[in-house]
């Protein structure tokens, strides 16, 4: 199977998928605005201000330096002492050994690395609310966890991490990891035991997936190389003043080259010369391994219209996905929730009607699990499948999601189908959506996604014209309109008018406008 990387360049726009076999992995999209771009990245490190702690909400707002303030909540404000650490140590360990065999159906499926707070368990701290270690004013130490995602400030952290090729570092937490979709239990003892001996006290290190089958040599060399890097990074901090970047991760083409590929990847297409030099620069010195695939791409068509990129892309903007068989889906993203509608359309099936649901819903599978990764949905989703009467059906279906759901690199949880055909399933938010980074609310519908019908907007205006008609002292009153709406008026619904006009011995004159909304109208009565 063809692993490829893509990558789009232009003025102010990157654009990167991750192929595989055709099929779209992963969808990044990075824009530079006008004059510049200080948006908070994940990964950078900012010296912050603490502005304000909410004891109700255990969390404060810390300002560092971007136009709304990051957010900082308990779990990820509190750093435990060693000692508290070995003692959250082992009574994770304890809980791990109770909780194996129920381990086993867990219906989670693990990200490529867990959060810290997920590593060392941040539920198992001590009892310590967050008034009492963090004042207003105080100057912090804090990580981009999160990108701001619509009207919500970053997400930030003071459990700072630091991510290399193999491993990630952590100087302030003491806790030796491994990736959780490193699956083989040898493997994962020798990472471990590799790790614990380069590993310096007090910090901690988790070893990626890529780390799998590497040598003592090379994973050393990389904490190396993170443990000088923050050894430069508390230098800067003890320098600068708040709010202040005292680090910055890699640039977008170098952290999708280091998050996303692997050894596995075929080739690397830039359409850029200048993006190219930089990227096989890049590859030359962190991934010597993948030294040659990295290519410039150099036909006539635009290379995401060559791999079929921009129809895929097109499709995800889109709420309705059409299946190979007649079948749908919908899906619809709300602030609470994303929702996911299965219908069998056109598809009769050749069988029974138990089979024409059980066919269209393991279709669907394969493609809500692909609309999620390249639309970036996140938070609770609600997936309506068709219902099944048979309970092996129901079992069939939910077991081929989860097994869908392992090639995504966000952690999901999903729960069994209930009752009533509905799936509820959790995906990490990682990034905003697509919908929100390529599209906005209608000015028309003002992101209603309906606008009333011509004659809702007639009976507004007769209703609206008889409460002015009544203040009205002069003979005539006017009633400006869409096209549309004025048509109705002057056909349909002219009894009404006339009726109207009659009543209260007025005469009504109605007007057209073009570039009126649907919904606009004017009410005007003549004062003498």
């Amino acid at each position: 199977m063809a692993k490829e990387l893509i990558i789009n360049q232009t003025l102010n726009e990157t654009r990167i998928a991750f192929m595989d076999n055709g099929a779209i992995v992963d969808y990044l999209i990075d824009r530079v605005e006008h004059g510049g771009d200080n948006r908070p990245i994940v990964g950078n490190i900012y010296k912050g201000k603490v502005i304000r702690v909410l004891p109700g909400m255990q969390s404060a707002f810390v300002d560092i330096g971007w136009a709304r303030a990051a957010f900082l909540y308990v779990d990820d404000a509190y750093i435990p002492t060693l000692e508290e650490q070995r003692e959250m140590a082992e009574k994770l360990r304890i809980k791990k050994e109770e909780e194996e065999k129920a381990r086993k159906k867990m219906d989670t499926i693990p990200d490529e690395l867990s959060t810290l707070s997920e590593s060392v368990d941040m539920t198992l701290r001590p009892d310590v609310k967050i008034e009492d270690f963090l004042k207003e004013g105080e100057e912090i130490l804090v990580q981009v966890a999160k990108e701001p995602i619509s009207t919500k400030g970053p997400r930030i952290t003071r459990h700072i991490t630091l991510a290399g090729r193999h491993i990630v570092y952590m100087p302030f937490i003491e806790h030796i990891g491994v990736s959780r979709r490193i699956e083989n239990e040898d493997e994962r003892i020798r990472l471990k035991e590799v790790i614990e001996g380069i590993c310096q006290e007090g910090t901690g290190v988790i070893a990626r997936t890529v780390a799998e089958g590497q040598a003592l040599k090379t994973l050393k060399a990389d904490y190396q190389m993170l443990s000088k890097i923050w050894k430069e990074i508390d230098r800067a901090q003890k320098k600068a003043k708040a709010s202040a970047l005292v680090h910055t991760d890699l640039d977008f083409i170098q952290r999708a080259i280091r998050d996303i590929t692997d050894q596995d990847v075929d080739q690397i297409l830039v359409d850029s010369k200048t993006h190219f030099k930089q990227v096989e620069k890049f590859i030359n010195k962190y991934l010597p391994q993948m030294k040659g695939k990295v290519k410039l791409f150099g036909g006539d068509v635009p290379i995401f219209e060559q791999y079929g990129i921009e129809i895929e892309v097109e499709r995800a903007l889109g709420n309705k996905i059409y299946l190979k068989s007649g079948g749908s889906i919908n899906i619809d993203q709300t602030e609470a929730l994303v929702s996911v509608d299965v219908n069998t359309g056109k598809f009769v099936g050749k069988r029974s009607l138990e089979d024409t649901i059980l066919q269209t819903n393991l279709e669907a599978i394969k493609e809500i699990a692909y609309q999620l990764r390249l639309r970036n949905c996140g938070g609770i989703i609600i997936i309506d499948f068709i219902d099944m009467e048979r309970e092996e059906h129901r079992e069939q279906v939910y077991l081929s999601l989860l097994e869908v759901l392992k090639k995504d690199r966000a952690k999901t949880n999903v729960l069994p189908i209930s009752n009533f055909g509905l799936v509820e399933m959790t995906r990490k938010r990682i990034r905003d959506t697509l919908t929100r980074v390529m599209c906005e609310s209608c000015p028309y519908c003002e992101g209603t996604g309906t606008v009333k019908t011509v004659i809702t907007v007639c009976y507004d205006i007769v209703r609206e014209a008889a409460k002015t008609i009544k203040k009205s002292k002069g003979k005539k009153l006017y009633i400006y309109a869409h096209p549309e709406v004025s048509s109705r008026l002057c056909g349909e619904d002219i009894d009404i008018i006339e009726s109207l006009g009659e009543v209260y011995n007025k005469q009504i004159i109605l007007r057209a406008e073009n570039n009126y909304h649907i919904e606009q109208y004017e009410i005007i009565g003549q004062e003498f």
